[in-house]
Parts: structure tokens; sequence; C-alpha cells
């Protein structure tokens, strides 16, 4: 399952924290359904069919939370919930004019009435005028760094896995695989003695 996060030569298939500040930034400077759509994907790690099926019933301003269906299960109508910032909640009532349409079940229109791959190309838009190219720069490379982000704020293990909808505890532990801020930091100081040495043995060699 190590596919998931590195491609077959080991390339890194997530976008880093400053990647993700880069592609958000950048998808505010979009339309403002772009914009939410971005948002949504990046703060709730759904994939884009699951985004595409959220309606204004979906939206839970009172609990701050997005509650969304899991498409992958073998049967309909299992869903899980994801606490998101107040700040997202209130764009997406404003955006999506959600305050007269709360409440109409089967009816609540979708929030981004188009297909997945008008999404697709929307996301990827974005992620090129953010500079972002490669096989980390694509809609699931947000899951992915939603996943590895929760993990590195030692959000417990269960919770990343309900809040992904991962069937398998074993798919949501691959994301603990990923370089962190905490390793860096060992890495770090091994590397303040070995790298004055290096310094050293180069000027020797130059001299």
């Amino acid at each position: 399952m190590q596919h998931m996060i590195y491609g077959q030569n080991g390339q890194r298939k997530y976008l880093t924290s400053s990647e993700r500040k880069a592609f958000l930034d950048t998808a505010s400077k979009f339309d403002s359904t772009t914009m939410t759509l971005c948002w949504v994907i990046s703060a709730t790690g759904c994939r884009i069919s699951e985004a595409l099926s959220l309606t204004s019933d979906s939206i839970d301003k009172e609990t701050k939370t997005i509650v969304i269906e899991c498409l992958k299960k073998r049967r309909a109508g299992v869903y899980r919930t994801v606490p998101v910032q107040a700040d997202l909640i209130d764009l997406l009532f404003r955006v999506h004019d959600l305050g007269g349409h709360v409440g109409q079940g089967k009816q609540a229109p979708k929030l981004w009435p188009f297909t997945r791959v008008t999404a697709y190309r929307r996301i990827r838009k974005v992620m090129e005028a953010a500079g972002l190219n490669g096989i980390h720069a694509m809609p699931k490379g947000l899951r992915h760094c939603f996943g590895v982000a929760a993990i590195q704020s030692q959000v417990p293990l269960n919770m990343v896995q309900r809040w992904l909808g991962h069937a398998d505890m074993r798919t949501t532990a691959i994301y603990a695989s990923a370089v962190g801020p905490e390793e860096r930091s060992i890495a770090q100081r091994m590397w303040r003695n070995s790298a004055l040495k290096l310094a050293d043995a180069s000027i020797d060699k130059a001299a």
C-alpha cells in the first residue's frame, strides 16, 4: 500500500503544507465556486466524487461539520462527519447561498452542479497556476496531504481513518511513513556535527 503516497520511482504523491497553502492562496483568485471546491477537498480529504455529492443539507452550521457520503462503500447511505473551520462553513453559506436551502432533504441542491471531469480540470488549473506540477499535483494529492497533515498533527489514527472513510486502518497508517517535522528536527541535530566535519573536509581538499 506504500504506492498510496509514493510513486514507482519514489516520487512523493502528496502535497506538503507549504504547497497546500500556495494552492489555496491561488484558489482564492479564481471564481468563487472553484475556490470553495478546492477548500472543501483540502479541508476534509474527501474524493472529488464525494465533494460533488454534497448538498446544502451536508453543511451543518451548528456543529461546524461537513457530512460526507462514503461513496466507496459497498452500500449507499454510509456517512462520515468531518469537522472544519467555522470560516469555511460561513464561506459555503455565503458563496452557495445556503441560508434558504437547508433542510430540504433529497431535494436539496448540490453545491457544485458540474461533472467530475470539470471538477478535476478546475483543480488542476489552480495547481498549475500555483506552480505545482508532478504526480503530487493532482486532486488526490490533496486527500493524501490531509492524511499526512492529520497524522503529523498527532490526530489519533482511528479518527483520521474515520475522517477519510477508510475501511482498513492499515490504509490510514501509510500516511505515517511521510517525513514529518519531528523527524526532520531530529535529523537536523545529527547534521550539525556531520555538516561541520564535511565542511572542514571540503576545505582541506580545496586547499
